[in-house]
């Protein structure tokens, strides 16, 4: 047998399934084990620079100020350090993914069925009521009126940390174990984006919100019509941050109105939706930039010259126990009570013995926790305080999470794991082909 050989100054052409460089970059940058990664070393390397004898320089860059004080004759708030902007701007895209996410869920996803998602929304609601009680009564205890406004840090969970560590240790277990923690983490996420909109808001200017709206609105029409134009939404879309940020409420909040905006359902002809599309070109920005950078300006805390004199503070002992240890009992806790005395049940092929490490890895805080750590404290003893309880407990329910699920991953398992007497039927597991093409 003879093969065809290409005319004399041609090049063979490459496989039409072969991604090219940049879908591949695209693709590695959007996996959750390199979103985890990403946000370890970025924080890593903030605590390396903020530690050492160069200190002062990594202060200097995180208070350098940048952006306009004003338009024309219409005065701004944009003159913010480098910190700031990240924590408001680029986080507000990470935002605008979760709401692109849940706006999916709610519609077409896990959460478009009470009954389906039941367990893990009340799990969720669970897993923020224990570790903001634990708070409250460790702070109070200590004698520390003050730090009671940070109740909220330890109540939420990071999705992209969570997912990573779950996709590099919880190979081999069902890929339901992943929809339940998304779930959770999702409504936890919701959960926190309320908590931050209504109790860390202060001196709400109605005018600039009631704009924002219009501003949201104006979007809404334009992700609907039958072309979307970037150029289009992107202006709008900032604009809107912009009346969010000079109303009084946290920016954020614009990038998960805007990403509700987002329609979930198929239209216009179209083969896949448009929060899908959206989620997909936004995501290795979010995880690839907006994530670390926020990391790296949100993790910087000195210990050395006398910085470590905040580890004694009532607030780091508070926000350890709440996402290490309240967020397990508030999950498991909830899910056992939901389980034996409602007729929800756990989807096919999760047990029991699968929430322990689903708790842990709740208790990974780390994004939402650092941003709820700087809007609690006017000053920098707390919020320092409350940063370095969030990366240590982060940390320590990361590990505990990894040892657990390869525990469980090692047990054998049964056909009715979920105990409502009908065979789990479970093809699908973490790891597998199939999972690592979809996340």
């Amino acid at each position: 047998m003879t093969h065809a050989t290409p005319p004399s100054g041609t090049h063979p052409t490459p496989p039409a399934d072969r991604p090219s460089p940049r879908a591949r970059l695209r693709r590695w940058v959007s996996r959750e084990t390199t979103g985890g990664a990403l946000l370890i070393g970025a924080a890593l390397l903030a605590l390396l620079w903020a530690n050492s004898p160069w200190r002062d320089a990594y202060t200097t860059l995180s208070e350098t100020v940048v952006g306009p004080a004003s338009i024309g004759p219409l005065p701004l708030h944009l003159d913010l350090s480098l910190e700031t902007w990240a924590a408001d701007g680029l986080l507000a895209i990470f935002f605008f993914v979760v709401g692109v996410e849940l706006k999916q869920e709610f519609v077409a996803g896990s959460l478009r069925s009470p009954r389906q998602a039941g367990v893990p929304m009340l799990a969720a609601v669970g897993g923020m009521a224990v570790p903001a009680v634990i708070f409250t009564t460790v702070v109070l205890l200590a004698g520390d009126d003050g730090a009671l406004h940070g109740w909220a840090i330890p109540t939420a969970t990071d999705i992209a940390f969570a997912l990573g560590v779950l996709a590099v240790f919880g190979r081999g277990l069902p890929a339901a174990i992943r929809t339940f923690l998304l779930t959770l983490a999702v409504v936890d996420d919701l959960l926190a984006i309320v908590v931050i909109a209504v109790f860390y808001t202060a001196d709400l200017r109605i005018g600039f919100l009631g704009l924002a709206l219009v501003a949201v609105a104006l979007f809404a029409v334009l992700v609907r019509s039958r072309r979307t134009r970037w150029w289009l939404l992107v202006p709008v879309a900032v604009v809107a941050w912009v009346l969010v940020h000079e109303s009084g409420v946290h920016a954020t909040i614009a990038g998960v109105l805007l990403g509700f905006t987002v329609p979930a359902l198929v239209m216009h002809g179209e083969t896949e939706s448009r929060t899908h599309r959206f989620e997909h070109a936004l995501r290795p920005f979010s995880q690839g930039i907006a994530l670390p950078v926020f990391a790296f300006f949100a993790a910087g805390v000195t210990f050395v010259g006398g910085g470590g004199d905040v580890l004694g503070q009532p607030v780091v002992l508070a926000i350890v126990l709440g996402l290490v240890l309240g967020k397990l009992v508030g999950v498991l806790g909830v899910t056992a009570l939901v389980t034996r005395f409602t007729p929800l049940r756990l989807a096919p092929g999760i047990g029991v013995r699968d929430l322990l490490p689903v708790g842990l890895l709740g208790g990974i805080g780390f994004t939402v926790s650092l941003l709820i750590a700087e809007l609690s404290f006017p000053d920098s003893t707390h919020t320092d305080a409350a940063k370095i309880a969030v990366l240590a407990a982060s940390t320590i329910a990361a590990a505990l999470a990894a040892v657990a699920l390869r525990w469980d991953a090692r047990r054998a398992r049964t056909n009715d794991m979920n105990l409502d007497d009908l065979p789990d039927d479970i093809t699908d597991h973490i790891g597998d082909a199939k999972d690592r093409l979809e996340h």
